[in-house]
């Protein structure tokens, strides 16, 4: 269900959208970051939620509709338990080696054409 979430609003905002910012990948993003962090607090600081609910919904759901979700969640944990230097360390890693591997991968793609 999260996946489909995910390509039925990428395609809704696209469709309305002709602008070179993906803007659907990025409402994508955002929103499963939100939706995410509430999930994940509520199901573990105010609720006393099945652990296999909340593993379904976010791990299931969440993770499906987008992995940048939990990205930023664990950088935000790693803040929240002191480790900042650790947190920037993985957003930057995260970022940057992202971008070349996503690049690497699109070369590699393009060496079979």
């Amino acid at each position: 269900m999260g996946a489909v979430s995910r390509y039925q609003l990428d395609r809704l905002i696209t469709r309305h959208n002709r602008s070179a910012l993906p803007w659907g990948t990025l409402v994508v993003n955002l929103s499963g970051c939100f939706l995410l962090g509430l999930l994940f607090t509520l199901s573990t600081e105010r609720l006393d939620a099945n652990p296999t609910l909340r593993v379904a919904l976010t791990v299931g759901f969440v993770g499906a509709y987008t992995t940048f979700s939990t990205f930023s969640l664990q950088a935000i944990r790693l803040t929240e338990m002191g480790d900042v230097d650790l947190a920037i360390l993985y957003v930057a890693l995260s970022v940057a080696i992202g971008m070349l591997a996503a690049w690497g991968g699109m070369s590699a793609g393009r060496a079979f054409s």
